[in-house]
């Protein structure tokens, strides 16, 4: 009963947290393209109003016009919009995921022996620390280097950002890392939020309530904020659905394919802000799939992963005893780890076994997938014997 109590917070906290995501992922891509698609105002009255850009679009049967002030507009509206809560709810949402997943269940998601030897509370505390050590760098990185290089910035960061994987690598699970990796980025683009973006804003307006002139600022740091925020989207939208895809966070060099593909991701999210200002410049899209094509190429199963051991291929009898002991916790019919069985796999019979003989070879073997986040700690000896039986090997 627990572990399907814990099913269904996941399922609601996880279309929760899509939900609010897709608000806040939307109206960031939106606004980021909205400034780099406005255009001079060609009606004097406008710009001695103080709009520095407009733009005319058409959508759901509707003519738009919107205009933004260079630095605010002359007079302090009755009523603002403000966007706020898209972040935080995604950001809250996350965490809560992440808890009720993973800090909830440290022991099985979160610590793997052939890592480290770590207490349920010591990989709890490795996870939480990421988070507020992960702002607090970036934090320091903007405040010495965001007004003199964006380019070192960005380097001295992705540097950072790698490292930590590699850390997290030597210590949690692969499936674990990746998700603190991601859960680390989030936090911070939230904390560009909380701490700059709505703070700013609100100085601008206490500025104009006191009837003084605004001091731009406030605007410009914000909007910085904004721009690192809109290049973080893609690698934290790949870290969030990088569960499902044991083969990336299963490998040995794990952290290091992560850092290809967050590379990639932001190269390609580089060219699509690019193309709003009309500045397309393909060799970033180039860039990023290459990336992409050579992790899939360093990824690619491999045939010969299957290796030769002395005396007798396993029989059958072994398979299932390995079955038992590493897969059927969670492919079973009445699963111990999980509420139901992953894709309807089960192996809990023989003959499900030897029905399952292709998938895995692929899955146990040749993607190393499963376990996901070798949860039962199924060791090389064992993944090689399923192989050598998998692939015809064995009687």
């Amino acid at each position: 009963m627990e572990s399907y109590l814990i099913e269904w917070a996941s399922l609601l906290l996880r279309w929760l947290h899509v939900i609010v995501g897709i608000a806040w992922i939307g109206s960031s891509f939106y606004f980021v393209w909205l400034d780099d698609s406005l255009r001079p105002p060609t009606d004097e009255a406008l710009r001695a109003r103080g709009v520095s850009g407009e733009l005319w679009a058409v959508h759901g049967g509707g003519f738009y016009n919107p205009q933004k002030y260079l630095v605010a507009p002359p007079s302090l509206p009755a009523e603002l919009h403000w966007f706020k809560w898209e972040s935080y709810s995604t950001w809250m949402t996350g965490f809560l995921l992440l808890s009720v997943l993973y800090y909830a269940q440290p022991a099985t998601w979160m610590i793997d022996p052939a890592r480290a030897a770590l207490q349920p509370a010591a990989a709890v505390a490795i996870g939480i620390a990421t988070l507020a050590i992960g702002w607090l760098v970036y934090d320091r990185l903007c405040a010495a280097l965001i007004d003199r290089s964006q380019v070192l910035f960005g380097a001295l960061y992705y540097t950072f950002v790698v490292a930590v994987a590699w850390g997290l690598s030597q210590l949690i699970a692969g499936r674990a890392m990746y998700l603190h990796i991601g859960a680390m980025i989030a936090t911070t683009m939230t904390a560009n939020v909380f701490f700059w973006i709505i703070p700013g804003q609100k100085k601008t307006i206490a500025q104009m309530r006191r009837g003084e002139a605004p001091d731009p600022i406030h605007g410009k740091r914000a909007k910085q904020r904004s721009v690192h925020n809109n290049y973080l989207t893609l690698p934290v939208l790949f870290c969030m659905i990088s569960n499902h895809y044991a083969f990336t966070y299963g490998h040995e060099g794990s952290w290091a394919v992560l850092a290809l593909i967050l590379l990639a991701a932001v190269l390609i999210r580089h060219y699509f802000n690019q193309r709003h200002r009309h500045e397309q410049q393909f060799r970033y899209p180039i860039a990023g799939a290459v990336l992409l094509g050579v992790v899939a190429l360093w990824l690619a199963p491999a045939q010969s992963r299957i290796g030769t051991t002395a005396g007798q291929p396993p029989d059958f009898a072994r398979v299932q005893q390995i079955v038992a002991q590493r897969c059927a916790a969670c492919h079973a019919e009445h699963p111990t780890l999980v509420a139901a069985a992953p894709g309807g796999v089960l192996l809990d019979t023989g003959e499900r076994i030897q029905a399952q003989r292709a998938r895995i070879l692929v899955q146990a073997l040749q993607l190393r997938a499963m376990p996901l986040g070798n949860v039962t700690h199924i060791t090389e000896e064992e993944r090689q014997a399923l192989g050598q039986w998998a692939a015809g090997a064995a009687p």
